[in-house]
């Protein structure tokens, strides 16, 4: 039976997934077979196993930290918030329906309860050990009696809990020493440690207040983790996009339009981690300015995104663009707005059963009650966009989808898609205008493959009278360093020895 080691925090947002990486990839160097779980997630940004489930993207990132494939048991529950306090609910990678805050926190989320302890149990017994992140905080007092997600996961299992908080946001010890007085006695007995993480300057000036706290709580500080600036590792939520560093301007910009309900933002990490690239989410009330990319990314709404566009002035800016030649890609919900229609039968995102698209290419699509989702491998024959007119055979990517497109008028598809979820198949995917200057596909992930990426690149480059680069950033290579270094500064500044004896390896 593997032991466990349980990251619980002080609020949301305090570091829990990116140290849970860290542990994962520590536990790895250091010899053990470790394997992520968290038992909820709530996540726009999620990903497609090799089976076709989806799971969120936090875990799949500790995955990697371990050197696994991201398997569901790691995140059997995923919440996919659509507005209006609702998200869909994701249960073992397959959608159930859309459910209210209440009807999920009330009438639901203990139902899932056999299904995690399920999860968790399998895991136990495959490795050696089992990383737990929670989620929020243990001491949400309104939320506790139906919480699946954090002490009384650490009870199914008595695993022992690290309590991180978070003090860049101030308040740290306040909250360290509030959430440990809501906390019941058995669940207080649980947590064996405290991390304070994001800490920026002179860690003599913390040591006073580090003494406090222990004196205080009676729990062990076991480190400070400094402030980690452009850690290079997928990030969950959006929320983190406000932490993102704006890089100097570079040969190339690309602007992403940041939607209230923007999902998958990590299809472009890849470009921003170019050196020739600068890539720049454009927020409410700022203009899109004259990018020499535009991208509309994924939605979980895509609906309310669309009307979020026209609401704010974007989609008459977006026009404008486009007439003026400005190249477009709308990526899964993105592609779907460039469309001239947008069809809602069964009420999948919201209570409108039509919208008006941006009219930018010959597509109406229609929501569906199913959901598509598949890794995939595609190919495109002389691709068309920008003229790049490249051969392209083996690129890999993943589907998550619940809209088919119709096509209005003969097109020039953007990829063939010859594998999904490991079965053979045949399928055409988007569309390249005729004027090669809007592209639409629905794979996420096109951009990680390098040799594409460089040669869309390049295309830009050629465009603005630029020579074009032959090297390019290996994403999977930069990925695995980001792990490494996570690591080493977290085993750097952990009292390692203490935790390994409060983990019991």
């Amino acid at each position: 039976m593997a032991k466990s080691i349980m990251l619980q925090g002080t609020s949301s947002h305090v570091g829990k997934s990116i140290l849970t990486t860290a542990l994962c990839r520590i536990l790895y160097q250091d010899g053990y077979r470790v394997v992520p779980f968290k038992a909820q997630n709530m996540a726009l940004n999620s990903y497609v196993t090799k089976t076709g489930e989806e799971m969120g993207r936090a875990q799949v990132a500790q995955a990697e930290a371990a050197c696994l494939d991201p398997i569901i048991e790691m995140n059997p529950v995923l919440l996919k918030p659509t507005g209006n306090s609702s998200s869909q609910v994701v249960l073992m990678g397959k959608p159930i329906g859309n459910m209210s805050a209440k009807e999920y926190h009330q009438g639901y989320s203990l139902k899932a309860l056999g299904i995690v302890k399920e999860c968790l149990d399998k895991l136990m017994t495959q490795f050696d050990a089992v990383v737990i992140e929670g989620a929020g905080s243990p001491a949400e007092v309104n939320l506790k009696a139906n919480d699946i997600v954090n002490m009384r996961v650490a009870k199914m299992i008595s695993a022992p809990v690290l309590l991180v908080a978070d003090i860049d946001r101030g308040g740290a010890l306040a909250s360290i020493v509030g959430t440990l007085e809501l906390l019941e006695p058995d669940e207080r007995d649980l947590i064996k440690g405290l991390i304070i993480n994001k800490f920026r300057g002179d860690l003599t000036l913390l040591a006073p207040a580090l003494d406090f706290l222990e004196q205080k709580t009676g729990k062990p500080v076991l480190g400070v983790i400094p402030h980690i600036e452009d850690i290079g590792i997928d990030d969950e939520d959006s929320v983190s996009l406000d932490d993102k560093c704006i890089v100097s301007q570079r040969d190339i910009e690309i602007a992403v339009l940041r939607m209230p309900k923007i999902s998958n933002f990590t299809d472009f990490d890849a470009l921003a981690g170019e050196s020739d690239v600068t890539v720049r989410f454009v927020r409410k009330g700022e203009l899109i300015g004259q990018p020499d990319l535009v991208i509309l990314p994924g939605s979980k709404n895509t609906t309310e995104d669309l009307l979020y566009l026209r609401e704010n002035g974007y989609e008459q800016e977006l026009l404008d663009l486009a007439a003026l030649g400005t190249p477009i890609i709308g990526i899964c919900g993105g592609y779907q707005m460039l469309g001239k229609e947008i069809r809602d039968p069964f009420h999948t995102e919201s209570e409108r059963e039509q919208i008006s698209g941006l009219g930018l290419i010959d597509i109406i699509t229609t929501f569906e009650a199913v959901k598509v989702t598949h890794q995939v491998t595609a190919f495109s024959q002389k691709h068309t966009f920008l003229n790049l007119n490249i051969n392209a055979n083996n690129l890999t990517g993943y589907e998550i989808h619940m809209g088919r497109t119709d096509f209005l008028s003969p097109v020039n598809h953007a990829f063939t898609i010859k594998n999904r979820s490991g079965s053979q198949v045949c399928v055409q995917d988007g569309l390249v205008s005729h004027d090669g200057l809007i592209m639409g596909t629905y794979i996420h992930g096109i951009f990680d493959n390098n040799e594409y990426r460089r040669a869309l690149i390049n295309a830009l480059r050629i465009r603005k009278g630029l020579v074009p680069m032959s090297t390019f950033s290996d994403v999977q290579a930069r990925k695995q360093k980001s792990y490494d270094d996570l690591a080493a500064t977290v085993r750097n500044n952990l009292n390692m020895k203490l935790l390994y004896q409060i983990i019991g390896v």
